[in-house]
């Protein structure tokens, strides 16, 4: 078997990689806005940050998308949120989940990808991790896999 087998069986497992990384990072530009809107301003810096830090990665899974052949697929006008974010607190617990669930996917595309796109997976891992021990003062030891393995409720889905 050829090596260009194994890239052109890899190409669309990685592009369907990158456009579900791209959803996550839609759903959490959208769910920063939510954090934004609730947080104590002692946190409001940090969430700040990390709002900033998903715009860059949305924007670079764009550019990666079409530089895989694809169209990126759009955010979605809303997101379904998994629990109301009624005051800070919740929205301390929403910005730990967010951060989780893009740890997740992000796992995804480091199996799918290789080379200079895995090492940008992997590091968007790493900060996605990082960030939800910050917001929740919890840690799993395999972030992004601990919590495919755990039932949780579809949120940050796109609403119409």
């Amino acid at each position: 078997m050829s090596g260009s087998g194994k890239t052109e069986a890899k190409a669309p497992a990685e592009l369907t990689a990158v456009q579900a990384a791209l959803g996550a990072e839609h759903a959490a530009v959208y769910g920063y806005g939510v954090v934004g809107g609730k947080i104590q301003e002692s946190r409001r810096s940090e969430a700040r940050a990390a709002y900033d830090a998903h715009r860059a990665r949305r924007d670079e899974l764009t550019r990666a998308v079409r530089d895989l052949g694809g169209k990126p697929e759009p955010a979605a006008a809303a997101y379904a949120l998994p629990f109301p974010v009624t005051d800070s607190d919740a929205a301390v617990r929403f910005a730990a989940e967010l951060e989780g669930r893009v740890a997740g996917v992000y796992s995804d595309l480091v199996r799918a990808a290789e080379g200079d796109r895995r090492r940008a997976a992997a590091d968007a891992l790493r900060e996605a991790a990082v960030r939800s021990v910050r917001w929740s003062g919890e840690s799993v030891a395999f972030p992004g896999l601990a919590e495919r393995s755990a039932p949780s409720t579809a949120s940050a889905t796109p609403t119409s």
